[in-house]
């Protein structure tokens, strides 16, 4: 796991350890016996460090990489129940939600193979449609109408038409043919209904319930082969795929493999020495976020969903508040603490070069697409680590993110002038940089604004 994370994010070893070791602690505890497995829980971590040192990005790739539902929100976006803003309950419905669509995608993809056949067969279906049976409107109406049995059916006269729009369909002539089809579209109640507090898990209930009794319409629409293709495939998996399943698998990853990264913890500290004003409302946020982490069932539209093995990341700068300003039950529930460091120079240059999608690379691939080669030298990259680190100490400490405000100000003018460029060879070195950027860098008041 740490050497995937190596992949995207530079430095930081301890936070990527302890992420790690909590992910396979998981995975240990799967494979003893029941009793003992409900009684282990994860051991819920706290990261301490100042933005754009890694937090967020460690947790995101973790997810990624174990295939786990993971949602992030920020502590600050709840407020005590009576005060305007969301209901804590929201974190666990959320992640339920991400899980729902980790699981039916994973279900779409085991059935694509059959839909495709399908959305073949209905393809053709257009092309050659089958004949019409006469039937009495009346019979249908009152579900009285028998079919007459035929003593010697014949084989229908359209199977050699069927036969022949398949060869040309397989053979890729027909993809550009316009024809008309049938298409459903589901009445969908107005998003966001009764949004906010409390009210919100019975607006996903309502939501549901009329989504369930309103008729499904049809339209006619006209496409290509290749787009109805795609539709007739998406409408056909969606039939294959039972919901009922999906929601129980859904339920079962969020319960026993959901991570839940909780950002700005910090936010909602109450400092030492305050005891009015909004204070009263930030310790509320933390007695209501402390039973969904400690373990509670939490009702969805999918059924009744444990968070007792959920594994919550906290996250937070901690510039004012400390981690001992959080309530004595939540520090409790947050074991593992790990500081991140911040970045220096050398953290830098790694950064804009050696991770998968490096932002150097990055800028790189976007500029060949005005056809512009743009090559960094060594001496622009150091000069770039230097410069960040600079305005990093003597402005806000912002991490990684200050590379894309000096990159982002140093190619702005090749950025603008790529399509017109004679030379479309750009080579990047000190010189360069300083040219662009040193000026700005070195005045501190210019520098809080534009960089």
């Amino acid at each position: 796991m740490v050497a995937e994370l190596d992949k995207y994010i530079v430095g930081q070893q301890e936070a990527k350890r302890s992420v790690a070791v909590a992910l396979r602690n998981r995975w240990r505890s799967r494979r003893l016996d029941a009793d003992m497995r409900e009684d282990i829980i994860p051991k819920n971590i706290l990261m301490i460090g100042s933005t754009g040192v890694g937090k967020t990005e460690i947790a995101r790739r973790l997810a990624r990489l174990v295939r786990a539902p993971f949602l992030k929100v920020e502590a600050t976006k709840f407020t005590e129940v009576g005060y305007v803003g969301r209901d804590v309950e929201s974190i666990v419905r959320d992640l339920v939600e991400t899980s729902v669509r980790m699981v039916r995608g994973e279900k779409l993809d085991e059935v694509r193979e059959k839909a495709a056949e399908n959305a073949e067969e209905r393809l053709i279906d257009v092309f050659v449609p089958a004949p019409k049976k006469s039937s009495n409107p009346l019979g249908k109406l009152f579900g009285s109408e028998e079919e007459e049995p035929q003593e010697n059916p014949e084989p229908p006269k359209y199977q050699a038409g069927r036969e022949w729009v398949r060869k040309r369909l397989h053979a890729g002539e027909l993809e550009d043919e316009i024809v008309e089809i049938e298409i459903e579209e589901s009445a969908r109640p107005v998003a966001g209904m009764f949004a906010g507090s409390s009210l919100e898990g019975m607006s996903d209930n309502l939501q549901s319930m009329i989504g369930s009794l309103v008729p499904k319409r049809r339209r006619k629409r006209k496409v290509t082969v290749a787009q109805a293709r795609k539709i007739f495939a998406a409408e056909e998996a969606d039939k294959l795929v039972d919901m009922d399943v999906v929601s129980e698998e859904a339920v079962h990853a969020a319960e026993y493999s959901g991570i839940v990264f909780l950002d700005e913890i910090d936010k909602v500290a109450v400092s030492s020495g305050h005891t009015a004003g909004a204070d009263i409302s930030r310790e509320g946020v933390q007695r209501d976020i402390l039973p969904i982490v400690e373990g509670s069932t939490v009702v969805t539209k999918y059924g009744p969903v444990k968070t007792d093995h959920v594994l919550f990341i906290a996250a937070g700068a901690f510039h004012i508040a400390k981690p001992s300003d959080l309530i004595p039950e939540l520090q409790g529930r947050f074991p593992i603490r790990v500081e991140l460091k911040s970045l220096v120079k050398e953290d830098f240059e790694r950064i804009l070069t050696e991770p998968k999608d490096a932002l150097i690379k990055q800028y790189s691939a976007l500029l060949a697409a005005e056809g512009v080669a743009l090559t960094f030298r060594h001496d622009a990259v150091a000069r770039l680590a230097e410069l960040a680190e600079t305005v990093n100490e003597q402005t806000e400490d912002i991490g990684a993110r200050r590379l894309y405000t000096l990159l982002e100000k140093l190619l702005e003018e090749l950025s603008f002038d790529a399509p017109d460029l004679a030379d479309k060879e750009v080579v990047i070195d000190a010189a360069y940089v300083d040219r662009t950027l040193a000026d700005i860098a070195v005045d501190h008041d210019v520098a809080r604004f534009i960089l």
